[in-house]
């Protein structure tokens, strides 16, 4: 209760702070934005990762292109700790390359094949993985429309607390983040797998398809008694636990079916608690799984037959009201009943998610996924004034 006072305080300051230059912005529900988007200026490019290629060398070609990028975004990284304390940088080199190896496999050797491919310190590519398990902050939905059709999209935004620029209104993280968005298919034995939603450099998976048997987001759990405590624990060796996006990597490499994907996602202890949103492809399949560090919370599924064709989650508990200056849920809700189940498709999601502010200044990427064609389309967003910081 304490700690989520403190983050209540927290983010009550921040939101005051912002917002004497940035004033809160909504704004009507967003229609013919999916059509209008100039793709040519926000896709990613497409990588394969071969998962039957040695862990270190298997991302040398996402890394050959985009391993300055993510150079230069964990020099950033660095600059902020460094302002905080010059001591933090110094305990991260001394430390952290020998944490590597307490990672499972094959994560610890590609992590080194990544700083290797780059020529980064290791425990600076490990740096660069520890801060996504601890600042995502998201929206997710799964939707059904009236054919029984799955479609699961998400927002991805990214670097809340990290480096507010005031004259540009822009967060700095988040500009050094959407040059690294990348799609990678995920193969094995000559075929895809899966594929993910990427920050270059980045080996766990935030946004994931398994076509033909689900689709994953996670979205993270904002709880002061959370990632950094299970982080920190993790490091200190007090604490086992899988990090958060390296279980869903897992899941959809053996996972065979939605129920064994929801079974995997609610039994297995973690670092952080999480909100871990999935989609699979037959009527009914969509679920919001609130997790704790050792157990889950609540399972909110999709019951169309009582008029719940769609789950939102955003990163607050579906049973509790979200915070006044961070309510991206009502919004979200608010679009989708516009839009209605019957016209529940790519197009209209994607309406919802450009919707102010629902898509903020933290905004990444936006993700839109169907399970049964194995459909995945990613585009880089930005948000243009005036728009909320997040």
């Amino acid at each position: 209760m304490h700690c989520n006072l403190c983050l209540v305080i927290v983010w009550s300051v921040l939101a005051l702070t912002l917002c004497q230059d940035v004033p809160p912005f909504t704004e009507d529900c967003q229609h013919g934005m999916y059509k209008n988007h100039d793709r040519s200026l926000g896709v990613p490019p497409t990588f394969k990762v071969d998962l039957d290629k040695d862990p270190m060398t298997r991302w040398n070609d996402v890394m050959k292109h985009k391993g300055n990028e993510m150079k230069a975004m964990i020099g950033q990284v660095k600059n902020l700790l460094n302002n905080i304390s010059p001591k933090l940088i110094e305990t991260v080199e001394k430390y952290l390359p020998n944490i590597i190896n307490k990672l499972p496999s094959p994560y610890d050797d590609e992590i080194k094949g990544i700083a290797m491919a780059t020529g980064a310190p290791d425990a600076d590519v490990l740096l660069f993985n520890i801060f996504y398990e601890i600042f995502t902050v998201c929206t997710s939905i799964v939707a059904q429309d009236t054919n029984g059709t799955l479609y699961h999209a998400r927002n991805l935004d990214f670097g809340l607390f990290m480096g507010w620029d005031v004259k540009n209104h822009t967060w700095l993280i988040t500009e050094y983040l959407r040059p690294l968005v990348v799609n990678v298919e995920f193969v094995k034995g000559g075929k895809v797998l899966y594929k993910a939603v990427n920050f270059a450099g980045y080996v766990g998976v935030l946004t994931g398809i398994k076509p033909g048997v689900l689709s994953f987001t996670l979205n993270e759990r904002f709880n002061l008694d959370g990632g950094f405590v299970g982080m920190l624990e993790w490091i200190l060796g007090d604490r086992e636990g899988h990090w958060t996006s390296f279980l869903p990597r897992t899941v959809l490499e053996s996972a065979a079916s939605y129920d064994d994907a929801v079974s995997m996602l609610t039994k297995d202890e973690l670092l952080a608690p999480v909100y871990y949103i999935v989609s699979g492809s037959k009527p009914g399949e969509g679920a919001v799984i609130t997790r704790d560090r050792k157990e889950t919370a609540n399972v909110l599924k999709l019951n169309v037959t009582a008029g719940d064709w769609y789950v939102v989650e955003t990163n607050y508990d579906n049973w509790s009201n979200p915070p006044f200056f961070d309510n991206r849920r009502k919004p979200a809700k608010k679009c989708l009943d516009e839009t209605g189940q019957k016209r529940s498709q790519f197009p209209s999601i994607y309406d919802v998610l450009s919707t102010k502010p629902v898509l903020n200044k933290l905004t990444t990427y936006t993700a839109l996924m169907r399970v049964d064609t194995g459909a995945l389309e990613t585009y880089i967003r930005y948000c243009s004034d005036p728009c909320y910081p997040w």
